[in-house]
């Protein structure tokens, strides 16, 4: 994932976050349309990442369904 050693951006694009998580862009589209864009808004088009979301998605990413974790209700 991110190297401490390096100085990062203050964002990323869709584009360089799916390439720095090792995932597609759809699959990144959809970690963020199931976890925050799930309340019927849209996702914009000109999205930035910060680099504490990439952990977050990580972690989406990571995760499989555990009844340990919980995790937060669907809005709608």
């Amino acid at each position: 994932m991110l190297k401490a050693d390096k100085r990062q951006p203050d964002s990323y694009s869709e584009h360089e976050a799916a390439d720095l998580l090792g995932i597609s862009v759809s699959r990144l589209r959809m970690l963020l349309d199931d976890n925050v864009f799930n309340d019927g808004s849209l996702r914009p088009a000109d999205l930035r990442l910060r680099p504490s979301d990439l952990i977050v998605l990580d972690f989406w990413n990571r995760s499989t369904e555990n009844p340990n974790v919980i995790r937060m209700p669907r809005r709608g």
